[in-house]
């Protein structure tokens, strides 16, 4: 009977410590996905050879925003305007991506990627770039909780607002780019707004299905605790709303006129193929998506840029 109780206690102890240790790490992980920490800058775009303004701007619903301007590369005639495209990061990312070199700023499993590959070569043929931190990211502001695509639409919208201000960019000839949280951005916009003429979406999320296909990626079949737990703590520290409440695919289908490129690897072990079938399906306007045969999740991000041509061609035909 001793032995029976010593075994027992044993298991109830071991059991305590593994939900324990899952239960912080899902906090922390709610904790990071509400306020993300914030990445500093490591390059600028005279790193690439490119002339750029510093600029800030509001989003639609006031919350200040930091970013870059880069101009066209100049043809004659220099001065007439210029299309432009705004590319939107992802979480936890800043403007530049991310280096994925630092725990503490980043989820276990990422990787580097830098987004001024991609406005190298648009800002080469022929569009003006605009790359600016969202909301809760690298230099903007602090407007807590992120959403995922939901409020910070507003912040898309505001860039939007900012780049038709201006003289030198065609105001009938704005497209955007977004990836991850960025694309869901885009979505989540689209039905806002007429001034984005066409759009890319790399990877958008349904943040229930990354929440699902992350915790099990950390932790296998102890991750539906991790996932119950980081349903229950984000409405907690984000005032009440809930994850399952963010749907781009809801959003897509008022996407309205604009032409939509989907792009998507195949193996992503935290998203899914078959939720961004859906957003394809919902879009209005959505033209051949490209799915990514045995590329994960990061993979997906570099192949755009990998192929900047695509982005390229894409506007070329639908700006």
């Amino acid at each position: 009977m001793t032995q029976f109780r010593r075994a027992v206690r044993l298991f109830l102890t071991v059991t305590g410590f593994i939900a324990g240790i899952i239960t912080a790490l899902a906090l922390y992980f709610t904790r990071f996905i509400i306020r993300p920490p914030r990445k500093a800058l490591w390059a600028t775009p005279r790193h690439f050879g490119l002339a750029y303004e510093d600029v800030q701007f509001p989003a639609r619903d006031g919350v200040r925003l930091s970013g870059w301007f880069i101009p066209a590369a100049s043809s004659p005639p220099a001065a007439e305007p210029r299309p432009a495209v705004v590319l939107v990061h992802g979480w936890p990312w800043n403007r530049l991506g991310t280096i994925a070199g630092n725990l503490l700023e980043d989820f276990p499993g990422s990787s580097p990627l830098e987004l001024l590959l991609l406005a190298y070569a648009l800002r080469g043929a022929g569009y003006h770039v605009l790359m600016f931190d969202l909301r809760n990211h690298g230099q903007s502001a602090v407007s807590p909780p992120v959403t995922f695509g939901f409020q910070e639409a507003n912040d898309l919208l505001g860039a939007v607002d900012f780049l038709q201000a201006r003289a030198d960019v065609r105001s009938d000839q704005i497209g955007a780019v977004g990836f991850s949280m960025g694309a869901n951005t885009i979505l989540f916009a689209l039905p806002r707004t007429q001034a984005i003429k066409a759009a890319i979406a790399v990877q958008p999320t349904t943040p229930t299905v990354f929440k699902a296909g992350y915790a099990a990626y950390l932790l296998g079949p102890l991750g539906k605790l991790l996932e119950w737990v980081m349903e229950v703590g984000y409405p907690f520290f984000s005032g009440g709303m809930r994850l399952s409440a963010i749907d781009p695919v809801f959003a897509a289908r008022s996407a309205g006129a604009a032409p939509v490129l989907y792009v998507q690897s195949e193996q992503d072990a935290w998203g899914s193929p078959a939720d961004v079938s859906s957003m394809v399906s919902a879009t209005p306007h959505a033209v051949s998506p490209i799915f990514l045969p045995g590329t994960q999740r990061f993979g997906g991000y570099q192949y755009l840029l990998d192929h900047p041509e695509i982005a390229v061609n894409f506007f070329q035909e639908n700006l």
